[in-house]
Parts: structure tokens; sequence; C-alpha cells
């Protein structure tokens, strides 16, 4: 069962891009598709650039954007990895509780 703190990392990370989504959306009139594929992209710092803020809101939106989502996406992430590490310490393949 997935932690209550991963939940909640993955609540607020669906809730950023949501907000991202309507955000670029409604200030650059991109497609429903384009606003979520650039909140996505630039959140996982792949950043492929096919996609540009134009306006000066859009652009410091963007900054907002990526230093308020990029820690709670990487949160996210660390916090993901931890439980799976965790899991597999308590669970191993072979049945036996590994301690290192």
């Amino acid at each position: 069962m997935p932690s209550i703190r991963i939940v909640a990392l993955v609540t607020s990370l669906s809730l950023i891009i949501g907000i991202g989504t309507v955000f670029f959306r409604l200030v650059e009139g991109w497609t429903w598709v384009d606003s979520y594929f650039f909140a996505v992209v630039t959140l996982s710092t792949v950043g492929y650039g096919n996609l540009v803020p134009a306006t000066a809101l859009g652009k410091v939106g963007t900054t907002v954007f990526i230093f308020v989502g990029l820690g709670i996406f990487a949160a996210a992430i660390q916090q993901i990895a931890a439980a799976t590490l965790q899991r597999r310490r308590i669970n191993p393949r072979n049945g036996k509780n590994r301690t290192n």
C-alpha cells in the first residue's frame, strides 16, 4: 500500500501539472494537449524546445512553474524510489530478509 507521503506528492504533482496546463492554455493560447505536453516536458527537465512561451507573462510563469514544480517532481520520484527499495529489502525474491 502506498504511503500517505507518496499519495500526497503524486496528488501535488498532478495538481501542479493541471495548473500549468491551464496556465499555458490561457496565457500562450496553446491547445490543451500542447499545454499539457509542455508542462510535463518542462517538469521532467526533458525540454524538447518545440514549444516556447512567447509572452512575458508566459516566460515569468514558466520560471515560477519550474521552481515550484521541479521540487515536487523530484520529491515524488525520490519517495517512489525509496519505497521501492524498502519493499525490495523486506521482500526479496528468495524470501529472506536482507539487511544490507
